[in-house]
């Protein structure tokens, strides 16, 4: 008998019993046949674990964005309002973009691109950066450095991110300082905030806020009561934009 046909033929045996019988009454044979056919029908049908997988992935993300969903509502300020966060675009914009990024992160330097054109095009949008350091100690020393920028030379801080965020090499707290003292900010009084405001406490809540968010990666952006996670590109963060404006929320 052909391999489908003995399959069909399984088949025809085997799904009318399960229908009738609860799987815990199945018998050893019935059992073993049954794991059979389902081993035979993958096998000759692989495509159907392309498709499983594929509804996993859509499940989980599913179940993600409505956990985001839920964390935006619980935690609507510290993730909008926090001020110990960097503003850009227009302070009093009708729609707030949050970024979560990393100076090493090569995903967000990819995408530093979009948040410039955005700022650009659309004189309406807050754009909010928020440092969520988590690809390392270089990491983290970079972030104090920038930290201390926002504290000393505020009005400098929307070019000393562009300019690290776009470098090439890894971002450290040495490269930091460079592109903070290459736009004249004194390296003394960068490395007397570093040690006056280390940014533990404000590192300890981005990872909590991102904890909450169900954020494992950068960039994440949070536009209404969405979380976009990854690099999504800038046509999908001003639909998100759109549809805010629209009726209040991420998906109309």
């Amino acid at each position: 008998m052909p391999a489908r046909s003995k399959t069909l033929a399984l088949a025809s045996m085997l799904i009318p019993a399960l229908w009738l019988t609860p799987a815990a009454a199945l018998d050893d044979q019935q059992k073993k046949e049954m794991g059979e056919f389902i081993r035979e029908y993958l096998v000759e049908n692989p495509e159907v674990m392309v498709e499983v997988q594929a509804a996993l992935e859509a499940k989980q993300q599913s179940q993600r964005v409505a956990q985001a969903s839920q964390a935006v509502t619980a935690n609507h300020d510290a993730i909008f309002s926090s001020k110990n966060d960097v503003t850009l675009g227009n302070p009093d914009g009708d729609v707030t973009i949050v970024e979560f990024f990393d100076y090493n992160c090569g995903y967000c330097k990819r995408a530093l691109a979009d948040m410039e054109t955005i700022v650009e095009k659309d004189s309406n949008v807050r754009f909010v950066l928020k440092e969520f350091p988590i690809l390392g100690q270089d990491s983290l020393d970079a972030h104090r450095v920038s930290n201390a920028v926002r504290l000393v030379a505020p009005e400098k801080y929307k070019e000393f991110h562009r300019t690290l965020l776009s470098s090439t090499g890894m971002a450290t707290e040495e490269s930091a300082i460079d592109v903070a003292t290459s736009l004249g900010i004194s390296e003394a009084d960068i490395k007397k905030s570093m040690e006056a405001n280390p940014n533990d406490k404000l590192v300890r809540e981005a990872y909590e806020l991102a904890t909450n968010l169900g954020i494992t990666g950068t960039p994440t952006y949070v536009v209404g009561n969405e979380a976009l996670f990854g690099a999504v590109g800038q046509a999908a963060i001003e639909e998100k934009v759109a549809n805010v404006r629209a009726c209040g929320k991420g998906t109309c």
